[in-house]
């Protein structure tokens, strides 16, 4: 009898057991919280493909949650790929329906994730994150910043899904560029992926409750306040690569009540940016970073 071929093992790295569904469901859906549905597929392109043609077809409710064990296809900010080792991370997506939240707020949702991560991964972790302006999540490895998850939103159906992809357990010999790091890396006490999504989605079920109920008003909510209290870009020189091939220089000061970044330029002028890569020139100590 052949063996099976243990690239296909879900039990096959012993390090990286298998999510049990059945105990993120009991811990999770509960008829008193967001989370209507947790559906957890071995393999698939991008949750974020899939839950936004669900919710297209009129077939996601508020709150469904679908996770992968692997992506083939995930998708970052602009169309990059965000590929990683099976089991090796939360690659996840959940479908929101702010409903009567005036539309224009909505872009507070992605950065509303990028909170709830931080603080959810802090927490069960033992982990310091932090944010990069617009959806990066941010980690220390041998003192150098590292991005160890990222977030993207899309409008679907009548709401917005939003993903995370959070490296968890990569090793050094598997993170796909030299900037980027995970939560073992960073010194984390725990990696058990089941302890820190239920984290993740209590925190986001937290901050989207409060959202919600101040009309999506950030700053009423203390979100915004959160967003800049946790966000590394603010205080730093930083260049910011606008749509359409602009840049533009300036010092981060403040993120404002539309969730944008606001750059004090050299010519005095305050400018916000609402979307764009940013990369981080200079920190408080002056060092490139």
């Amino acid at each position: 009898m052949t063996p099976p071929d243990a690239s296909h093992n879900r039990w096959s790295d012993l390090d990286r057991p298998p999510l049990n569904a059945t105990a993120l469901r009991r811990g999770l859906l509960r008829p008193d919280t967001l989370w209507a549905s947790l559906e957890i597929v071995e393999s698939t392109g991008s949750t974020n493909t899939d839950l936004a043609e669900r919710a297209r077809a009129g077939a996601a409710a508020e709150g469904t949650v679908v996770v992968a064990e692997e992506q083939t296809a995930g998708r970052g900010r602009l169309e990059r790929s965000w590929t990683a080792p099976p089991r090796s991370g939360l690659f996840f997506s959940v479908y929101l329906e702010p409903g009567d939240i005036p539309v224009e707020r909505w872009g507070w949702v992605p950065l509303l994730a990028g909170v709830a991560a931080a603080t959810g991964l802090a927490k069960s972790a033992g982990v310091d994150m932090s944010l990069k302006w617009p959806n990066d999540l941010l980690v220390s490895v041998e003192g150098e910043e590292r991005k160890t998850g990222g977030i993207l939103g899309e409008f679907a159906g009548d709401g917005i899904v939003v993903g995370l992809g959070i490296n968890v357990s990569l090793r050094a010999d598997e993170l796909p560029a030299p900037t980027a790091g995970s939560l073992a890396l960073a010194g984390a006490v725990s990696t058990d992926r089941e302890t820190l999504l239920r984290a993740v989605l209590r925190s986001m079920e937290h901050w989207y409750g409060a959202w919600k109920a101040a009309g999506g008003d950030a700053a009423a909510s203390g979100l915004q306040a959160a967003y800049a209290a946790g966000c590394a870009t603010l205080d730093r020189t930083v260049r910011a690569e606008l749509p359409g091939g602009a840049s533009l220089v300036g010092e981060a000061v403040a993120i404002d009540g539309d969730g944008r970044l606001v750059l004090s330029t050299e010519d005095g002028l305050q400018q916000p940016v609402s979307a764009g890569d940013i990369v981080h020139l200079r920190g408080a100590a002056g060092g490139l970073t």
